[in-house]
């Protein structure tokens, strides 16, 4: 059995010790908004194009990714509109606004930090080695 390590099981916030990899809780939405930064796009076209993102793992479900365009959508990170599509239905499309930009430059900022972090810890490793 695992020792917990800071309220998360064997440090990564899984049950069994090194079995999985760690997570990244959360980086699915600076994913969505760097792809919205690029171009605007409607909630399927999205699915697809986090799936081509290499440094993804796995794509959430559709279902998932549509949870946190609504959500972010609310909190006002990006606007959707209605584009009238050709001879299909309406389709909205999501598009970053101001406070995503920013809420995307504070992502950048967190990951620099952390990249940072995790290359000394790496370095301190191989010293050792």
């Amino acid at each position: 059995m695992c020792k917990d390590i800071g309220g998360l099981q064997g440090g990564f916030g899984h049950n069994c010790c090194f079995e999985q990899q760690p997570k990244l809780e959360g980086f699915i939405i600076p994913c969505i908004l760097l792809l919205l930064k690029k171009n605007p796009s409607h909630g399927y076209e999205l699915v697809e194009r986090l799936g081509n993102l290499h440094f993804l793992e796995a794509v959430p479900d559709p279902g998932v990714i549509y949870r946190h365009l609504r959500r972010l959508q609310e909190e006002g990170m990006v606007s959707a509109r209605l584009d009238p599509g050709s001879g299909g239905p309406a389709r909205k499309v999501y598009s970053l606004t101001p406070e995503g930009e920013s809420y995307l430059q504070a992502w950048a900022v967190q990951i620099r930090r952390r990249k940072k972090s995790l290359e000394a810890f790496l370095e301190e490793l191989d010293r050792d080695l």
